[in-house]
């Protein structure tokens, strides 16, 4: 392991997470025929700036959804799609997450740093886990802030309170990626290219 990182800030969804495939989130893809949602709707009605303001915490995922459904005629409740969605989206990447789980065994500290919000975030935690396999989940939901705001970087640096040069982030955002860089963090950049080299680059 490399002596020069002493904590790794991983990215959750299309790192931890294997969830998207082509830009696509898979729980999209069975959507309608489950739900019988429109999965263009829902992605134009959920998504977008509008969503912002659940993604940093302001508004609530469930009361966001239920607006939606209500106002489209939906019969399905929130908390019912909510249940569908993060279970489908539940599919931890065996090479990523067999790292995060060999590098647990040595003297370094791991977080995840993901742009979720709290209802989100909780689950990732509790029912997928990851609560158990690193020292604290940062979510924008909890802090306030959203990736690559520099906000949510130092909020992690101050709460970890390791030196900004000796924190790694391996995130799947470049945009991400270069913020961590500017307020000297080092960065890895995550992709279908880079995954196989992401061992020898932790020096495992």
């Amino acid at each position: 392991m490399r002596n020069d990182i002493k904590a790794i800030a991983w990215d959750f969804d299309g790192v931890l997470n294997r969830n998207i495939v082509n830009g696509r989130f898979l729980w999209s893809q069975t959507l309608e025929a489950d739900l019988g949602i429109s999965v263009e709707k829902f992605q134009e009605g959920i998504f977008g700036e509008q969503f912002m303001p659940v993604i940093t915490g302001e508004r609530d995922l469930e009361a966001h959804v239920q607006d939606w459904l209500d106002l489209n005629g939906h019969g399905v409740k929130a908390s019912t799609l909510l249940d569908y969605w993060f279970a489908k989206d539940d599919l931890q990447d065996p090479l990523t997450c067999g790292l995060l789980d060999q590098l647990a065994e040595r003297d370094i500290l791991q977080v995840i740093a993901t742009n979720n919000e709290a209802r989100r975030a909780a689950y990732i935690e509790h029912q997928s886990g990851f609560g158990k396999r690193v020292s604290h989940i940062f979510s924008s939901g909890r802090i306030g802030r959203a990736k690559p705001d520099a906000a949510f970087f130092e909020h992690v640096t101050d709460m970890i309170g390791v030196a900004p040069h000796e924190v790694l982030l391996i995130d799947d955002s470049a945009t991400n990626v270069r913020t961590a860089e500017a307020l000297g963090w080092k960065g890895s950049c995550f992709s279908e290219e880079t995954r196989t080299e992401l061992a020898f680059y932790l020096g495992l």
